[in-house]
């Protein structure tokens, strides 16, 4: 008997959907908001990936100065996702392609469920994936595996039969550790360069080479 389809695991932003733009100006509003000087784009892209509270300490002056900047980050990306966010080149041909072939799909985000969900539904993604695991839904978030290994769990699949394509150094991180082989995705923000220290398993410049590459049928 054949393999089962590999069960394919995504991050959302900077993966599936673009909405890079919105989280730099969602940033630069919550701390103009307080009259002080936002994070370089660099600086705070590198936090990308990890839950926004992690991000927001790193540059707040206490607990409840986080609360304020959260409150304006959510107030601009609540008013302008849908003017700023969309797809990916290739990202729906690629996602509905792995569907028809049978491959179980899941989405491991550090985006709470609001959000989540509205970005998957804005661009036609949301019934594709049996699993969908944001911040709400486990305890650690990336680059813990938890998040990965609960997406897997959802799925019935195995880590040893699952691929993780992420954008972010922990998303890879985040996958290795939880044992699946690791697809960093260069058509997001991130360099390959940049990405290479988290030692993913494939580099991959264009996700409409993704079904090839989960069904064996080519190795970048």
């Amino acid at each position: 008997m054949p393999p089962p389809p590999a069960a394919v695991l995504f991050d959302l932003d900077g993966t599936l959907i673009d909405s890079i733009e919105l989280i730099l100006n969602s940033a630069r509003h919550a701390f103009t908001r307080l009259g002080r000087a936002a994070p370089s784009d660099a600086e705070w892209l590198a936090g990308v990936g990890t839950p926004l509270r992690a991000i927001f300490a790193k540059h707040a002056r206490g607990d409840s100065d986080i609360d304020d900047l959260i409150e304006g980050y959510r107030e601009y990306q609540a008013a302008n996702h849908d003017r700023l966010v969309r797809c990916y080149d290739g990202v729906v041909p690629t996602v509905a392609a792995l569907n028809a072939r049978g491959h179980p799909l899941g989405v491991v985000t550090s985006k709470g469920d609001t959000m989540a969900y509205r970005g998957l539904a804005w661009v036609g993604l949301d019934h594709y994936f049996k699993a969908i695991v944001t911040i709400d839904s486990s305890a650690r978030h990336k680059p813990h595996p938890e998040p990965v290994l609960l997406a897997l769990d959802r799925l019935a699949r195995a880590p040893d039969g699952a691929y993780f394509v992420g954008d972010s150094v922990h998303d890879i991180e985040a996958g290795n550790a939880a044992g699946v082989r690791t697809v960093a995705a260069l058509w997001g923000p991130f360099t390959r360069d940049q990405l290479a220290p988290a030692k993913p398993s494939y580099f991959l410049r264009s996700i409409l080479d993704l079904p090839a590459l989960v069904s064996g049928e080519s190795s970048p």
